[in-house]
């Protein structure tokens, strides 16, 4: 059965792309959640290799045969493969992280991401930031700090994972809007997929296990999940302005939390709560100003 949409060239329909997000973040929180389990078992480089692979070989198989090789043509090759580099890295880092700490929280961390793209843009875009805007970007580290509290359980050098998958999909992010409008949404993500397969072929010799064949379906899974997810994203920006939608997205820190507990039998802690809901809040205000500076605009 195919589904059938409204189409995106009418009215907009805010709520279904409240939907498509929703599901698209629980998506995204359910690939995590796999990935925490299977990198119990397997080398990151494992995971990863089967994420990039599956995604972008059923990518491929649904453009090139329409598009044709030319889809991999870029006007910014050099900014391309720096921005397929960043969700390379985002994606291994985040990972990595997970064997070692507990999902929610590390989904909560790794949401720093677009309060970091509001510092990274000073420099390296030349935009400038509002008072506002630094206040939040300041109560973001602060909710870090009140989760790992220092001289607590998660006060650990993996703490460095989710901060480094932050910070490179803050980068990533800031890529992506330097290059927006000069090659196609399809070549953009298709080119991203490419560069993430093969740097995990080049480091996969290294890191092989043999799998189970269960094992072997999750890893599968997670590529089809990915995509999926990345799917629905891309509807919901059909249907609903991007502004009125980001603040949708951190309800990937609730699913994450929700399914931290139903699957690991995790339950964040009254500090680690708040650290997260610190975090969320700050991103919500980035998200709500930004929203309002648009409508003027």
């Amino acid at each position: 059965m195919i589904l059938r949409l409204p189409s995106p060239s009418g009215a907009p329909h805010p709520l279904l792309g409240i939907l498509l997000i929703s599901a698209a973040v629980l998506l995204f929180a359910v690939l995590d959640s796999l990935s925490k389990y299977l990198s119990a078992f397997h080398s990151v480089v494992m995971l990863v290799w089967f994420r990039y692979a599956v995604h972008t070989l059923l990518l491929a198989g649904v453009l090139l045969p329409r598009r044709g090789l030319g889809l991999l043509r870029s006007k910014r090759p050099l900014l391309q493969g720096l921005r397929g580099l960043c969700l390379f890295a985002t994606s291994m880092l985040f990972i990595s992280g997970l064997r070692y700490l507990p999902l929610g929280e590390a989904t909560a961390i790794n949401f720093l991401a677009p309060l970091l793209v509001t510092v990274l843009a000073v420099p390296l875009l030349g935009e400038r930031a509002t008072r506002g805007q630094w206040v939040a970007v300041g109560a973001g580290f602060l909710g870090v700090l009140i989760i790992v509290r220092p001289g607590g359980g998660l006060m650990t050098p993996a703490m460095l994972f989710p901060l480094g998958s932050a910070t490179c999909f803050g980068l990533y992010q800031l890529i992506t809007r330097r290059i927006a409008g000069t090659d196609d949404a399809a070549t953009t993500n298709l080119i991203t997929g490419v560069i993430g397969t093969l740097g995990t072929s080049l480091l996969l010799p290294f890191f092989w296990e043999t799998a189970s064949p269960g094992h072997i379906l999750g890893m599968a899974a997670l590529g089809v999940i990915g995509l999926s997810g990345h799917m629905l994203l891309t509807w919901a920006f059909l249907y609903a302005s991007p502004v009125l939608l980001a603040p949708f997205s951190y309800g990937q820190i609730l699913f994450a939390g929700l399914l931290g507990y139903l699957l690991f039998d995790h339950v964040p802690d009254a500090g680690a709560l708040l650290g997260m809901a610190v975090i969320a809040l700050s991103g919500l205000a980035v998200a709500l100003r930004q929203r309002r500076q648009t409508g003027r605009g």
